[in-house]
């Protein structure tokens, strides 16, 4: 039986071209949605849509989260294309690694941008459409960064735990307006970002990259990385009529690396 929880309902996902972001574009239209697959490069985009059910996919390629104008544009385009928007996604992030001391302003400005500005960009632009029909699930995938803390990664751990507070914020804000906004927070997680993690170690350290992989799988107590259909189904739950009562909340998917209570 097809599974059709989310039958018709307008799906934005940005971050869609690849790892955890064509994860969750596929589960949704898998659960009946339409999905709007944004993201800045055009390729990866339009491959993930041809892999689609026809029809229930538009790749919106140069929508870049940390440009107001393009963040406009590309939702009027997503509108025009599928209507207004009833869940949104915000899967969009970049995590360079660095000591501290060497971690320079731009840097530091390019990667809250695209995390945690990028998040308000896109949810200020999205929520009319929710208050509208007072109903909506705003879902960001945050990370495990966002509730604790982890070395070389400063900017990223940053505005990751910016990303859970913004979450908590609109979650009372709208709580009476019919939105849930709820974060998914990853452990280390087997997608593009993860290998470019190992990449920086296996250069910085010039142990092997099985070594590299290992170590940091190692931080999951169940001994390895979460897969981004592990996390993608984590979205489908938080998108459907079943977590209606779910809001303000940081769900982690991650082996039992952390323990929110």
């Amino acid at each position: 039986m097809t599974d059709q929880t989310l039958k018709d309902r307008h799906v934005l996902v940005t971050g869609a071209g690849t790892g955890i972001g064509a994860a969750i574009a596929e589960a949704c239209t898998e659960a009946g949605a339409r999905v709007t697959l944004a993201g800045r490069r055009r390729e990866p985009l339009l491959t993930l849509q041809r892999s689609l059910s026809e029809g229930r996919a538009h790749a919106m390629a140069d929508f870049d989260v940390t440009d107001e104008a393009k963040v406009r544009a590309g939702i009027a385009d997503a509108r025009s294309t599928f209507g207004p928007i009833d869940i949104l996604v915000n899967n969009a992030g970049e995590a360079p690694s660095a000591p501290f001391t060497k971690t320079d302003l731009a840097t530091w400005s390019s990667v809250l941008a695209v995390n945690l500005t990028g998040t308000f960009l896109v949810t200020r632009e999205v929520v009319p459409d929710m208050i509208g029909k007072r109903a909506g699930r705003v879902i960001n995938i945050a990370s495990t960064a966002g509730l604790t803390g982890y070395a070389y990664v400063s900017p990223y751990v940053s505005a990751k735990h910016g990303v859970i507070g913004l979450t908590r914020s609109l979650a009372l804000e709208f709580a009476r307006a019919g939105i849930t906004v709820n974060a998914v927070c990853p452990g280390y997680t087997e997608t593009p970002m993860f290998e470019r993690a190992v990449d920086n170690i296996v250069a910085k350290t010039k142990r092997s990259r099985d070594d590299a992989r290992a170590t940091l799988a190692a931080s999951n107590p169940q001994g390895r990385l979460v897969t981004p259909q592990e996390v993608a189904q984590a979205v489908l739950w938080l998108a459907s009529a079943a977590a209606g009562s779910i809001t303000g909340q940081a769900i982690v998917v991650a082996g039992g690396e952390v323990m929110v209570g």
